[in-house]
C-alpha cells in the first residue's frame, strides 16, 4: 500500500478547527513521549532516631478551576428569573448578565454574545448559542451562519437594522458543544426577558434548540418548523414561527427550499393590514 501523503500545516490547522481546538495552551510544545531525566539517588544518610508519632496532617483539598465552581442548579435558575425580571431595559438586562455567576460557560467564555439589530424592530430571531466567532466579537451570528441569515433575511427586505438578533444562550459552549439542559434553563429568563422588552411582532426560533425551548414543543425541527404558534410573554401574544438554523443550512442545503417558504410566510405576517 501507498503511504499516506503528509498532512500540510493548512490541512492540519483546519483539522484541528474542525475539532474544536481554537486555542493553544502554552507556547512551547510538550513531548510527553521524552524519557525523563534520572534522577540521582541521595547520598546514604546516619540512620536518626525515629521521630515521635504526630497527627497526621489533612490532605491539601485540590485547586478547583474556576470553570468548575457553579451554583445548585435550583439556585441558579431562581437567581436568574429573579435578576431577569428586575430589568427594566434591555442595557439593565445586559448589565444584570455581564455579573451573573449562575452559569458556568460565562467562565470559559471570552465575551457575552447579547444581541445585535434593532431593538425596536418587528422581527426577532433567535438561535442557540453563539459559536467562536461570535464568542470573539462579541456578536451573534457573525460567522459562517451568520452570513447565510443575513443573505437569508435579505431575500425578504430585511437586514441588521431592521432585525433583532439573539441567543438563547449567551455564552458560547467550549468547543462549540451542546448546551445541557441545566444551562439551557439557567439561561432561559434572560432570553424570555429580552424578548418581552423588544416586543416584537414576530418571533422567529432558528432550529430545534431554541424553538423547543421557547415554544415548549416537544417535536422535531421537521415537523415544528413552518407551522404559526402563540408566544405568550405575560403581557401579550407574539406570533412565532421556527425555521431551520443557518448551520443546518450550510451542512443540508437541499432544505434551503423549506426555508425559503418559512421566509415567505414571515414577509407576509409582518405586512401592514390592509
Amino acid at each position: 500500500m501507498m503511504p499516506e501523503p503528509t498532512p500540510t500545516l493548512q490541512q492540519l490547522l483546519a483539522f484541528y478547527l474542525e475539532a474544536g481546538v481554537d486555542c493553544a495552551l502554552g507556547d512551547e510544545p510538550i513531548n510527553r513521549l521524552e524519557e525523563p531525566e534520572p534522577v540521582p539517588a541521595p547520598a546514604a544518610a546516619r540512620p536518626m532516631a525515629a521521630p515521635s508519632p504526630l497527627r497526621p496532617l489533612p490532605a491539601a483539598m485540590p485547586a478547583v478551576p474556576r470553570s468548575e465552581i457553579t451554583v445548585a442548579p435550583d439556585a441558579a435558575i431562581a437567581s436568574a428569573r429573579e435578576a431577569a425580571r428586575t430589568a427594566p431595559t434591555l442595557a439593565d438586562l445586559r448589565a444584570l448578565m455581564e455579573t451573573f455567576d449562575g452559569c458556568a460557560l460565562k467562565h470559559t467564555a471570552t465575551k457575552l454574545v447579547f444581541a445585535d439589530g434593532n431593538p425596536e424592530a418587528r422581527v426577532m430571531f433567535v438561535g442557540e448559542a453563539p459559536g467562536r466567532d461570535e464568542d470573539i466579537e462579541g456578536l451573534p451570528f457573525v460567522g459562517r451562519s451568520g452570513k447565510l441569515l443575513d443573505r437569508m433575511i435579505a431575500s425578504i427586505g430585511l437586514d441588521r437594522r431592521s432585525a433583532y438578533i439573539a441567543n438563547v444562550i449567551p455564552w458560547r459552549p467550549p468547543g462549540n458543544r451542546t448546551p445541557t439542559p441545566q444551562e439551557t434553563q439557567v439561561c432561559l429568563p434572560f432570553i424570555q426577558r429580552q424578548i418581552e422588552l423588544v416586543n416584537p411582532d414576530v418571533l422567529v426560533t432558528l432550529g430545534n434548540p431554541s424553538t423547543q425551548a421557547l415554544l415548549g414543543t416537544r417535536e422535531g425541527i421537521m415537523r415544528s418548523r413552518g407551522k404559526w404558534l402563540d408566544y405568550d410573554t405575560g403581557t401579550r401574544t407574539i406570533r412565532a414561527i421556527a425555521t431551520f438554523h443557518p448551520a443546518y443550512l450550510l451542512r443540508s442545503p437541499s432544505y434551503k427550499r423549506l426555508t425559503w417558504q418559512d421566509l415567505r410566510a414571515i414577509a407576509k405576517a409582518l405586512q401592514p393590514a390592509t
